[in-house]
C-alpha cells in the first residue's frame, strides 16, 4: 500500500497539515460524542442535572483509565518513529509486537482492578448521595469494555506513526459515528438512561479496536502486528517514554479529581452538586480545546521521531514551527468562541438560567490562557515525539503542580466560585518557562544522535 505521506522529502508545511489535520479532527469528533452523551444524559427528564453531575464524576476516571493507552500507544510510536527513519524496520516490527502484547496485558488488568474498587473511587473521586446512583450505573458498564477502548486508542497510534493519519482519523470516525446513533436508542428508545449511554459507549469502542487490529494484521500495513521477539528492554523504553504523555492525562484527570473534591468540601450540600454539574460542563468545553490541540501536536510526533532518528535536525526545526503556528491559530479560534458564544454549548446540557448564567461565567475565566496553551503542547509533546521523555515529564509535572497548588490554595482564601482560575493562572506560568526551556536546549538536543542501537529496538 502507498503511504499517505513521505516523511522523508515531503514539503514540512504540507506534511504538518496533512497529518496534524485528520489527527485534530478525529480528536474533536472523538469529544464530540463524549459532549453527545452529556447532551443526551443532561436533558433526561426531572433527572438530567444529577444525572449529569453523576456522569461528571466518573468522567475523570474514565479518562485516567484511558491513558495507559497513550503510555504503550505514545510511547512506543516515537520509537517505531525513530526506527523507520533509521531504516530498521525489523526493529520497528520488534516494537509493535512488544507494545501490542503489553497493552493487552495491561487492559485487561485494569479492567478487574477498576471493577473491584470503582465503589471506592467514586466516592473518593467527589460523588454525593444524590449523584453516586448515576455514577455507579454508568462506570459499571463503561468498565466493561475497557480493552476495546484501549487497544483502539493505544495501536491507533502505530497507524498514523506510520504515516497513514487518515486511517487513523476513519477508526476515530466509526467509533464517534456509531455512538451519536446509539447514544438516543438505548437512552431513551430502550429508556435506559446513563446505562444506555454506557452501552453506547462499549459497542463503539468494539467497532473502533476492530477497525485499527484489523489494519494493523493486515497487508495494507507496511509494518504489521506480529507475535514473538518480545523483549522486557523494549517494553521499559516504551513505558519511560510514554510515562511523559501518561502523566500528563492522568494528572489531568487527578486534578480535575481534587477540583471536584474542593468543590464538594467548599460547596457544601447548597452548592456543591450545582458547581459540580457547571464544571462538568465546563470541562467539556476544555475538552474541545485541548483533546484537538493534542492531535495537532501527537498527530505530528512522527515527522519529529522519524527525522530525529534520520539525523535531520533543521526538518525537525520547521516542523515545530508549523506545528506551534497551527496550535496557535486553533487556540485563537477557540478563545473566541469561548468569549463571544459559549452560552450556546452551555445551552447543549441545560435550559436552567441559574446554571446556564453561572457556566457561561466560568468558561470564560476558564479558557483565558488557552492560546498560550499551545506552545505548552507543542513543546512537551515535542520533546516526548523524539523520545526525550525527562524533559517533557519535568515540563508537564512543573504545570500540574502549579494548577494543583491553585485548586487547593484559591478557595480556602478567596472563596470556592474563583476556582475556576486555576486553569488560565497555570497555563500562562506553565507556558512560559516551557518556552524558555526549549529554547535553552533543543539545539543540543537535535544535533546530538540518538543513542540507540541499530539492531535492537
Amino acid at each position: 500500500m502507498k503511504a499517505e505521506n513521505n516523511l522523508d522529502s515531503d514539503d514540512m508545511r504540507g506534511l504538518v497539515w496533512r497529518l496534524a489535520f485528520p489527527s485534530m479532527l478525529a480528536q474533536f469528533v472523538s469529544v464530540f460524542y463524549s459532549i453527545v452523551d452529556r447532551m443526551y444524559i443532561g436533558n433526561i427528564t426531572g433527572t438530567g442535572e444529577i444525572a449529569l453531575a453523576g456522569v461528571g464524576i466518573c468522567g475523570p476516571i474514565v479518562t485516567l483509565i484511558s491513558s495507559v493507552a497513550f503510555l504503550v500507544g505514545v510511547g512506543g510510536s516515537p520509537l517505531m518513529s525513530i526506527r523507520l527513519g533509521e531504516k530498521n524496520e525489523r526493529a520497528a516490527r520488534q516494537i509493535l509486537a512488544n507494545c501490542f502484547l503489553l497493552l493487552t496485558v495491561l487492559s485487561a488488568a485494569i479492567t478487574v482492578i477498576a471493577l473491584l474498587m470503582k465503589n471506592h473511587l467514586l466516592m473518593w473521586f467527589g460523588a454525593s448521595q444524590a449523584t453516586f446512583p448515576y455514577a455507579n450505573a454508568y462506570i459499571t458498564i463503561y468498565l466493561l469494555g475497557t480493552v476495546f477502548a484501549l487497544l483502539a486508542t493505544g495501536m491507533n497510534q502505530f497507524i498514523i506513526c506510520q504515516g497513514y493519519a487518515k486511517v487513523g482519523m476513519k477508526s476515530v470516525l466509526i467509533g464517534a459515528v456509531c455512538n451519536i446513533i446509539l447514544d438516543p436508542v438505548f437512552i431513551f428508545v430502550f429508556h435506559m438512561g446513563v446505562r444506555g449511554a454506557a452501552v453506547a459507549t462499549v459497542l463503539s469502542q468494539m467497532a473502533s479496536c476492530a477497525y485499527v487490529l484489523k489494519f494493523l494484521f493486515s497487508e495494507r500495513a507496511p509494518v504489521r502486528i506480529t507475535f514473538g521477539e518480545y523483549d522486557w528492554q523494549i517494553m521499559k523504553r516504551v513505558l519511560l517514554i510514554g510515562l511523559s504523555p501518561f502523566l500528563i492525562i492522568a494528572f489531568d484527570n487527578i486534578l480535575i479529581i481534587a477540583l471536584n473534591t474542593v468543590i464538594q468540601k467548599y460547596g457544601g450540600a447548597e452548592q456543591g452538586d450545582m458547581l459540580l454539574t457547571c464544571m462538568t460542563i465546563v470541562q467539556s468545553f476544555m475538552l474541545m480545546v485541548t483533546m484537538p490541540l493534542g492531535g495537532i501536536t501527537s498527530g505530528t510526533q512522527t515527522i519529529l521521531g522519524y527525522n530525529y532518528g534520520a539525523r535531520r535536525p533543521e526538518r525537525i526545526k520547521k516542523a515545530e514551527v508549523h506545528i506551534a503556528v497551527l496550535g496557535l491559530v486553533f487556540t485563537t479560534v477557540m478563545f473566541l468562541i469561548a468569549h463571544t458564544i459559549p452560552q450556546f454549548f452551555v445551552w447543549i446540557f441545560t435550559q436552567n438560567e441559574t446554571y446556564v448564567e453561572l457556566t457561561v461565567w466560568a468558561i470564560k475565566i476558564y479558557t483565558l490562557g488557552i492560546i498560550p496553551l499551545a506552545a505548552q503542547y507543542t513543546v512537551v509533546d515535542g520533546f516526548t515525539g523524539m523520545g526525550i521523555a525527562r524533559v517533557a515529564i519535568t515540563l508537564s509535572m512543573f504545570r500540574k503542580m502549579i494548577f494543583l497548588g491553585g485548586a487547593f490554595l484559591i478557595p480556602a482564601t478567596m472563596g470556592i466560585k474563583y476556582i475556576f482560575y486555576t486553569e488560565p493562572i497555570s497555563d500562562f506560568v506553565s507556558a512560559a518557562v516551557s518556552v524558555t526551556i526549549y529554547f535553552l536546549v533543543i539545539d543540543k538536543i537535535i544535533n546530538r544522535r540518538p543513542v540507540l542501537g541499530r539492531q535492537k529496538a
